[in-house]
Parts: C-alpha cells; sequence; structure tokens
C-alpha cells in the first residue's frame, strides 16, 4: 500500500493511550464499589444541577475533545469526513454515558446528565476539528511526513513517542520533584517527615533532574534519525516539560505559586542534564541504551528516598485538591510508573537491534 494511503500507527497508539487515562479518570478512586439501589441510568432524566462552574464545563469538554480528535486521526484514511465524524463522535458519547452510569457504584463520584451532555459535545466538537485538519496532519506533506524524517520508521518508534507524550503528561503532578517520575511513596504511603539540611534536598533534587533530563534526551535521540540528531527536539521537550509543569503550579497554587518550584536544585538539574545529553549525543548507539536505561535507574532510585520539598512542604500542607482529586491521582499513577514502563521499553527496543 502506498504510503500516502497508510494510516498513523502513532494516532492509534495514541487513542489507544489516551482511552485508557479517561477509564481511569472516570472511574477514579477505583475504590468503595458498591449498589446504592439507585437506577444507574437515573442521571439522564435528573433535574440539571442547580450550580454548574464554568470549570465543570471547561474541564468535560476538553477532557473528551482529544478523544474525538484523535479516534478521527486514527481511522484515517480509510474513514474521513463524515463517516469518521460520525463514528468518534458516537464512540465519545457511549463513552461517556456508559462511565457515567458506573460512578453510580461509586459514593465518590457523582453522575450527572450535563457532565454526560459536556463530555459528549467535547468529542463531537474534537472529532469535527480533526476532519478539518487530518489531510495536514497526516497528508504527503503534514505532521506525519515530518515524523519520518526525523525519527526511524517502525511501531516501535512510534511506542516511544508515545512514551514522550505521557512524560510531558506527568509533568503535571505537583506532588512529586521537578520531572520526579517513578515516586512511589505517594502511592503506598506518606513520606517520613525528617529534617535535612537544605544542602541534601538541593543534590538530590539536582540528582533526580539531571538524571530525568538526561534520560529523556537520550531517548529522544535513540528514537531519531541517525543522520539527524534530534537535539532541537530535545531542547523542545525540556522547554515544553517546564511550561506544563509551571502551567500546572499556576492552576494548583494559583499565579503567584507558579514557580514555587524553581529550585537551586531544579535550575543546576536541567543544566547537567542537558550538559549530559550534548556529551553523550556522541556515542555509538550502544552506549545511549546503556545510559539511557542507568539514567532511568538512578533518577528512579534518588526519588524514592529524597527528602521532601521543602518549597512546597506548607503549600501541600494546607492544599484542597478539591475539583483536581481525580485528575490528580492520574497524573499520579502516569509518573510513577513511567520509569518502569520506559525501562521495560528500553530493553525491548535495544533488544530488537
Amino acid at each position: 500500500m502506498p504510503e500516502e494511503l497508510q494510516g498513523s500507527t502513532l494516532a492509534r497508539y495514541l487513542l489507544l493511550v489516551y482511552a485508557l487515562l479517561v477509564v481511569y479518570a472516570s472511574l477514579h478512586p477505583f475504590s468503595g464499589w458498591t449498589a446504592l439501589g439507585v437506577d444507574p441510568f437515573a442521571f439522564l432524566t435528573a433535574p440539571p444541577p442547580r450550580y454548574v462552574l464554568r470549570l465543570d464545563i471547561v474541564a468535560n469538554i476538553l477532557g473528551y475533545a482529544p478523544l474525538g480528535f484523535l479516534a478521527v486521526l486514527a481511522a484515517y484514511p480509510r474513514w474521513r469526513g463524515v463517516k469518521a465524524v460520525a463514528a468518534a463522535g458516537a464512540a465519545a458519547v457511549v463513552m461517556s454515558f456508559m462511565f457515567e452510569a458506573l460512578q453510580s457504584y461509586l459514593p465518590s463520584r457523582d453522575p450527572s446528565n450535563f457532565d454526560f451532555a459536556a463530555n459528549s459535545a467535547g468529542g463531537i466538537s474534537g472529532a469535527l476539528l480533526a476532519a478539518f485538519v487530518s489531510d495536514k496532519l497526516l497528508g504527503p506533506h503534514g505532521l506525519k511526513a515530518l515524523r519520518h524524517r526525523v525519527f526511524r520508521p517502525g511501531p516501535r518508534v512510534d511506542l516511544g513517542l508515545v512514551l514522550l507524550g505521557l512524560w510531558l503528561f506527568s509533568q503535571m503532578d505537583p506532588q512529586t520533584l521537578l520531572f520526579g517520575a517513578g515516586d512511589l511513596r505517594v502511592l503506598f504511603r506518606e513520606p517520613a517527615a525528617q529534617l535535612h539540611p537544605a544542602d541534601v534536598f538541593v543534590r538530590a533534587e539536582a540528582l533526580v533532574v539531571g538524571a530525568n533530563a538526561a534520560a529523556v534526551g537520550l531517548l529522544a535521540a535513540l528514537l531519531g534519525v541517525p543522520a539527524k540528531h534530534p537535539r532541537a527536539f530535545f531542547a523542545a521537550i525540556i522547554a515544553v516539560a517546564l511550561a506544563v509543569h509551571a502551567a500546572a503550579y499556576a492552576v494548583y497554587f494559583g499565579a503567584d505559586g507558579a514557580l514555587n518550584w524553581l529550585t537551586p536544585g531544579a535550575y543546576i538539574g536541567v543544566g547537567t542534564g542537558v550538559l549530559v545529553i550534548l556529551a553523550a549525543s556522541t556515542l555509538p548507539r550502544p552506549a545511549q541504551f546503556v545510559l539511557c536505561a542507568l539514567a532511568i535507574m538512578t533518577a528512579a532510585v534518588v526519588v524514592n528516598i529524597a527528602p521532601a520539598n521543602p518549597y512546597l512542604a506548607e503549600s501541600l500542607s494546607t492544599w484542597r485538591q478539591g475539583y483536581f482529586e481525580h485528575f490528580i491521582g492520574l497524573t499520579r499513577v502516569v509518573s510513577a510508573a513511567w520509569p518502569f514502563v520506559a525501562l521495560v521499553y528500553i530493553v525491548s527496543l535495544a533488544s530488537s537491534r
């Protein structure tokens, strides 16, 4: 089949991963399941909520818009136009309906016909947008062509690009160090409250940030075309990650707290990570595999033994997650699992050579 008529494996992987994220966010915290004696479909005819927050509308629409958008791109070019929009919109409506019904069995969740309508509108809106831009994104001169110019071919590389996207998503977790993926303490127990000298925290944070930055940069290098080492792409990943982290803090703690994460250890670690990846870019490919795996393991170990962030301890102690509770639970799981999934991927990629 000609390349221009083939679908995008990357779009299909992204759709699968995003759908799983929607499942987790919709049914979090996955505990306390019980039959409350209420018809699971009663939310359809329930009166609308008396108070509707604008944030609820935006969050529900934006949460499902990527689902519809990616569904249309995943179906391209076999399904296009009205057919693709109808299928993607219907999938979003069915998923939203199913999850609202299942929330009837979760005491901590509140199913709502308003949420169902907003989710469905988001999925349909995303599908409509994708229908207008699918040719530009996946056509002969679109982003798909750019992906093949910059990165190696094959589904395995597409999986690696999805991993990079999940790493960026994990930067929305406010309860760990910058780039500090793999912190399992927040899932099983609270970190021990111990006092440490400030320089201990600075060194630990710098090591976590630097090792993770180097690991992500090396992963991008391993995915890239050998003659076109993606240094610019690595710089863009770090810049986007910092922007995402700052934006998340601004939403969680207010505009004044957008840069609370910018500590001495953070900028020392970012600088160190950049120097490491620039030096490692000249190493043979097998050495890059080894260094990437070591960086991932080192960062995962240190983030689990590092002292608590003294710059955020007071903010977190009085912070009320509120509406963001389920979303933060999702980012926490992604952040905690990322280095272990990435390590398996690196080993698999190296063995496939």
